[in-house]
């Protein structure tokens, strides 16, 4: 039972926060004056772009800046009333051990690669049962076997399984969430906010909630603040902020997502493309060079936040609320047709794969030896410039199977053919990525064979970051000075640099915004279209199946249990777990704000 006095003092306060760190050689402002605060037993969204400063905010509110980005801190961020900022290491500390769970982004950086899964969920309790029922509750299969494991043998999508039970060991009063969901399928992610949301309820924690899917922010939240550039650009309810948004970025965000409605034959909307680097922005709003109604005094004055309408629901922008509410979306252009029939002619097949089976032997708690059979007798054949998206529960199969068709583990049965050079876009790009290389530097490794002077080599890759979104200041930067979207983007890059005849793609839009995901996809498509590169495109997400599959197959315990052209899956599936896969959806109700 909460206290009156707990009840009604926040547990976490930001107040006119400003973070400057040290990146591409500047001392970068990345907040800028944020105030927010999250309430026992309230749930918190904070939505926005990657680089706007969303997990930047969660490791300041932890106290965990890096120290090597040189931070310049101003403003209060407190915990239970200890200042995160200037507070004590040892309070700190206490707060970080008894107050605070966090569940982080990158689960395979996060979790210790040398210690096996159970000593890291019970490393403060020392309760090997509590470890087991927390696994269970955030449904992983077998928990007593995966109590054995490292996290290396274990799926991305198990491993944030992992960090949630962690997170939710010693039942903190506050749990800062950094994109917990991007690594689930859609069942799993309805159990995790289940979860979330049932903690909140009988413990009373308050949870910040940080995602770039605003369909899942409307599940859970209690309030959404959208971040752009640092800045609070707009706060309110989660029904207001989402079906009346009153700031242009939001209604760009929004025209961005991806739902089961979204025309298959249209380029996907984005957002215009940021050109300034974050050290240039000087004076104004951040957002004015990309607003589609900005005014002129939007170059010059900073907007602060004020009231819409009289309510709770707020935004920073000069212009006028009927204004931006009325904006239409940009009219859609057709996309070039890379739709195949699944049963008419197709050019020559560059995947085979003919009763494939994968297994692994790990050990049970009492040192047995059991065999898990990651992939079983799959068959599954894929025509030069043909997608086929791939979607199934975390631990289905999925990734184990992509691996097999790249070469990267060893088919146990049956046998894989391929034909062409092969390039893989993993789930986990903090770790695919060399972390003392830049990002220049990894992009021009791969064109080493083309044998490019450095003139040539340095125009490629700026053309390919462009392409991904990125700034040219990019390629001097190291991966640890990314943001998780940016470095998915980077692995991108280097997968398709040098265009491959089969790119696999292990959930490569999974941890960025909607505007950043569709344009990646529009270019995966533009690029089957221009190369007849075929794709197998492993995804959780069912609209980007949708989108982005000829055909969709869906894995369950390492079988295939059913594979067709993408309208008949999707619109009559035939087998219960697909079913029950596209009922568990999230979807953002447009009809009434909350």
């Amino acid at each position: 039972m909460l206290t009156t006095e707990r009840a009604t003092t926040p547990i976490a306060e930001v107040e006119g926060l400003r973070v400057e760190l040290r990146r591409d050689g500047h001392h970068t402002e990345v907040l800028r004056g944020v105030d927010l605060h999250v309430s026992p037993g309230e749930i918190l969204g904070l939505v926005g772009e990657s680089g706007s400063g969303k997990s930047v905010l969660a490791l300041t509110l932890m106290g965990l800046l890096p120290p090597e980005a040189q931070p310049k801190v101003s403003g209060a961020a407190r915990i239970a009333g200890v200042d995160m900022v200037d507070g004590r290491a040892d309070d700190k500390r206490a707060v970080r051990l008894g107050e605070l769970g966090v569940i982080f982004q990158d689960p395979m950086t996060s979790l210790n690669p040398t210690m096996r899964v159970g000593r890291q969920i019970t490393e403060t309790s020392h309760d090997e049962a509590e470890g087991i029922r927390l696994l269970s509750a955030v449904g992983v299969a077998d928990p007593e076997l995966r109590m054995r494991v490292f996290p290396h043998q274990l799926s991305g999508g198990l491993r944030q399984r992992v960090m949630a039970a962690i997170a939710l060991s010693g039942n903190p009063s506050l749990i800062i969430a950094d994109e917990p969901t991007t690594a689930l399928d859609v069942t799993v992610q309805a159990q995790l906010l289940a979860l979330l949301s049932d903690l909140r309820d009988e413990f009373g924690c308050g949870v910040l909630f940080i995602t770039h899917d605003l369909a899942v922010a409307a599940q859970i939240t209690d309030r959404i603040a959208v971040l752009y550039a640092g800045q609070v650009a707009e706060i309110g309810p989660s029904g207001s902020v989402l079906t009346e948004p009153s700031h242009p970025y939001t209604v760009g965000l929004l025209g961005s997502r991806l739902s089961l409605s979204t025309p298959r034959d249209e380029i996907l909307q984005t957002l215009p493309t940021e050109r300034s680097a974050p050290h240039e922005r000087t004076s104004g709003c951040a957002y004015h060079t990309r607003c589609p109604v900005a005014l002129k005094r939007c170059a010059s004055d900073m907007p602060t936040l004020e009231a819409v309408d009289s309510t709770t629901h707020m935004r920073a922008c000069w212009v006028p609320t009927e204004a931006v509410r009325s904006v239409a979306s940009p009219a859609l252009r057709a996309h070039p047709s890379t739709n195949r029939s699944a049963d008419g002619a197709t050019t020559r097949s560059v995947i085979v794969a003919d009763g494939v089976e994968c297994d692994f032997v790990l050990r049970t708690a009492a040192g047995k030896k059991v065999t898990v059979h990651a992939v079983r007798g799959v068959d599954l054949t894929v025509a030069a410039g043909e997608a086929v998206s791939i979607v199934g529960e975390s631990g289905s199969g999925k990734s184990t199977l992509l691996r097999v068709i790249a070469g990267l583990n060893h088919a146990t049965g049956g046998s894989v053919r391929v034909d062409g050079t092969v390039q893989m876009v993993f789930q986990d790009a903090g770790s695919s990525l060399t972390p003392w290389m830049t990002v220049g530097d990894l992009l021009r490794e791969r064109l080493r064979p083309l044998g490019l002077g450095r003139a040539a080599a340095a125009a490629r890759v700026h053309e390919v970051l462009d392409a991904m979104g990125l700034t040219q200041t990019t390629a001097s930067a190291r991966p640890r000075q990314l943001s998780g979207g940016q470095r998915q983007r980077v692995a991108l890059a280097r997968a398709t640099i040098i265009p491959p005849a089969v790119l696999l793609c292990d959930e490569p839009t999974s941890s960025l915004d909607a505007s950043l995901a569709a344009s990646v996809l529009n270019l995966i498509r533009q690029m089957r279209h221009e190369l007849e590169m075929a794709v197998v495109f492993v995804t959780h997400d069912i609209a980007v199946a949708r989108l982005m599959g000829d055909r969709v197959g869906v894995m369950l315990g390492g079988e295939l249990v059913e594979i067709g052209p993408t309208s008949d899956v999707l619109t009559r599936p035939e087998h219960p777990y697909t079913r029950t896969l596209l009922a568990a959806i999230p979807e953002i109700n447009l009809g009434a704000s909350a």
